[in-house]
C-alpha cells in the first residue's frame, strides 16, 4: 500500500497527545525545517482531523480503516477527538521533541501509519511509553460494542470546532466471545464469582483474626469442647476472613486449626465446619475428587458443581484440581464416566461459556431449530447439538431459546429433555436448563430433594449451604419458600439435630 508523507504525518499528529502543539502547526524547528522539504507544509494546511479519515476510507482496506479506527477511538477516550491542543496534564507524555515526527528510521517499514505497537518504541526520537488505554493493534479484535475505551484522565472528549465526530466504523466481530474484555459487572455471568451480594454471610465488621483465634483455642483447650463458641465465631465470618484466622492461629500458636477442629469435632458438624475453612474452589474440588472416588460416582454432585460455577471459578478450579491430586479435573471426570454425559461434563469444566449480554434474535430462532430438529423432530436423539447449544452459548441468549422454544414448538424444553434422554445425561442437561433459568430455584430443589423421605442427604446438604452461603442463599430461601410453601429453616430444623442443625440454621442465616 502507498503511503503519502502527507498521511503519514497526519495520522502521527493525530495519534499522540500533546500534539498538535499550541503554538500552532507545523512548530518549526530552529534552523530548518522539520518536515524535510519547503513545499510542506502547504500554505494553508487543511485541519488536523479526523474528517479526512472517511475521505480515505476508499483508498484503504476497510478491516484496517475500522482498526485504526477503533485505536483512534481509544487513543482519544470516545468516538470524538478532545479538545484543542491537549494541554499538558501532569504526569503526562513528555512533549514531541522538534523534528520527533519524521521518516521511520531508514530500513524499517512505518508500522501501519505509525501506531507503534502499545508499550513499543515510537518511530523516532520519542521515549518509550505505555500501550494506549483500550486501543487496539489492527490485526486484533476491536473491543466489544458497549465498552468505551478509557480515556485520558480529566479530558472530556470534545470535536474540534467545526468538525464532525469521528465517522463511526463498526467494529469487527470480536475473534474469541468467549473472553469478553468489559468487567465483570456488566453482564450475568452463570454465578457471581464467589462473592454475590446475596449471601447470609458476609465480612463480619470490625474482624480481628488474633481475637478470633484466641476464642477457638479456647474452645478446644482442656477438656471438652465448646461447640457453641466455634458456631458464634466461624458461622459469622466470611471464607476470606476464614483464611486469616488460619494464619492467625497458627501465627500465635504454632498449631494448624484445621487438625485441632478434626480432633475436636465429628460427625456431619466437623464436615460442615471443615468444609467452610476451605476456600470455595478448594472446597470443590474436594468434592468432585470425593464424588469420583471409590465404588459408583456421585454423578449428580459433578452435575450440580460444574453446571451453576461461573467462568472463572470453574477455570481457577482446573488449575487447584491439578496441583492438589496431581491429575486433571478432565482425566478425573474421563476415568469415571461415559458416553454423552462424559462429554457434557467436559465441555462444562472448560468454563468457556459466552459471556455477552447482547442476544441476537436471528440467532436465537437459528438454535430453537436446530434443537427441535435434533430432538423433537426426528427418530432418536442428536444429543451432541444439545451439548454444543447448551454448553457453549451465553446465559442471556439461552434464555431466550428457551422462551422462544416454549412458543414456537409449544412444549418446554425440559418436557423436551426428558422425552429424548435419561439417565445421568438427562439429569445433567435438565441441571444445565434449570440452572441457567433459574439458579436458585435448581438450588432450591436440590435441598428439598436432599431432606425429603427417609434418611437426609448430608452431603448435598452441606455443599449447597456452605457453598451457596455467600453467593445467592438469600435467593434460594425466598425460591424455596415460594415453591414448597415452607421456609428453608423450618425444613433444616425438622430434619437435622444437635450442633449440625445450629450450624446449618446460623449459615440458613433466619426463617422466612
Amino acid at each position: 500500500m502507498h503511503w503519502s508523507r502527507r498521511t503519514e504525518v497526519k495520522i502521527f499528529a493525530m495519534s499522540y497527545p500533546g500534539y498538535p502543539p499550541a503554538g500552532g502547526y507545523p512548530p518549526t524547528a530552529p534552523g530548518s525545517s522539520p518536515w524535510g522539504g519547503a513545499a510542506y507544509p502547504p500554505s494553508n494546511p487543511p485541519p488536523i482531523g479526523l474528517e479526512n479519515v472517511a475521505g480515505y476510507a476508499s483508498q484503504f482496506n476497510p478491516n484496517y480503516m475500522a482498526g485504526m479506527a477503533s485505536n483512534l477511538a481509544g487513543t482519544f477516550g470516545g468516538t470524538n477527538v478532545p479538545q484543542g491542543a491537549y494541554p499538558s496534564t501532569p504526569g503526562g507524555y513528555p512533549p514531541v521533541p522538534p523534528g520527533g515526527f519524521g521518516q521511520p528510521p531508514s530500513g524499517q517499514q512505518p508500522s501501519y501509519g505509525g501506531y507503534p505497537p502499545p508499550g513499543g518504541n515510537p518511530p523516532s526520537g520519542m521515549p518509550p511509553y505505555p500501550g494506549y488505554p483500550g486501543g487496539t493493534v489492527p490485526g486484533q479484535p476491536t473491543p466489544p460494542p458497549g465498552q468505551q475505551p478509557v480515556g485520558y484522565p480529566g479530558q472530556p472528549p470534545a470535536t474540534y470546532p467545526g468538525q464532525q465526530p469521528m465517522p463511526n466504523y463498526p467494529p469487527g466481530p470480536a475473534v474469541n466471545p468467549s473472553m469478553p474484555s468489559y468487567p465483570g459487572a456488566a453482564g450475568p455471568t452463570v454465578s457471581p464469582v464467589t462473592h454475590g451480594s446475596r449471601g447470609t454471610v458476609t465480612d463480619a465488621p470490625g474482624f480481628d483474626p488474633l481475637r478470633d483465634a484466641e476464642i477457638l483455642r479456647k474452645a478446644m483447650k482442656g477438656l471438652g469442647t465448646d461447640e457453641q463458641a466455634i458456631i458464634d465465631c466461624l458461622g459469622s465470618r466470611s471464607n476470606k476472613q476464614r483464611q486469616q484466622i488460619i494464619l492467625s492461629f497458627k501465627t500465635a500458636y504454632g498449631k494448624d486449626l484445621i487438625k485441632d477442629l478434626k480432633s475436636e469435632l465429628s460427625g456431619n458438624f466437623e464436615r460442615t465446619i471443615l468444609a467452610m475453612m476451605k476456600t470455595p474452589v478448594m472446597f470443590d474440588a474436594y468434592e468432585i475428587k470425593e464424588a469420583i472416588k471409590g465404588v459408583g460416582t456421585d454423578e449428580n454432585c459433578l452435575i450440580e458443581i460444574l453446571a451453576s460455577r461461573s467462568n472463572e471459578h470453574i477455570q481457577e478450579l482446573n488449575r487447584v484440581y491439578k496441583a492438589e491430586f496431581k491429575k486433571t479435573l478432565e482425566e478425573a471426570i474421563k476415568s469415571d464416566t461415559s458416553g454423552h454425559f462424559q462429554r457434557l461434563l467436559i465441555s462444562l469444566s472448560q468454563g468457556n461459556r459466552d459471556e455477552s449480554t447482547s442476544v441476537d434474535m436471528s440467532l436465537v430462532q437459528k438454535d430453537v431449530q436446530e434443537l427441535y430438529a435434533a430432538g423433537e423432530n426426528r427418530l432418536g436423539t442428536d444429543e451432541s447439538k444439545f451439548n454444543a447449544i447448551l454448553c457453549a452459548r451465553s446465559r442471556a441468549h439461552l434464555r431466550a431459546v428457551f422462551s422462544e422454544y416454549q412458543r414456537m414448538c409449544n412444549r418446554d424444553i425440559e418436557k423436551s429433555i426428558c422425552r429424548e434422554m435419561s439417565g445421568d445425561l438427562e439429569r445433567g442437561m435438565l441441571a444445565v436448563v434449570k440452572c441457567l433459568k433459574n439458579t436458585p430455584a435448581f438450588f432450591a430443589e436440590r435441598l428439598q430433594k436432599a431432606m425429603k423421605g427417609a434418611g437426609t442427604k448430608d452431603r448435598t446438604l452441606i455443599r449447597i449451604m456452605v457453598s451457596r452461603s455467600e453467593v445467592d442463599l438469600l435467593d434460594i430461601r425466598a425460591e424455596y419458600k415460594r415453591m414448597y410453601g415452607r421456609s428453608l429453616y423450618t425444613d433444616i430444623t425438622g430434619d437435622t439435630s444437635g450442633d449440625y442443625r445450629k450450624i446449618l440454621l446460623k449459615l440458613c442465616g433466619g426463617n422466612d
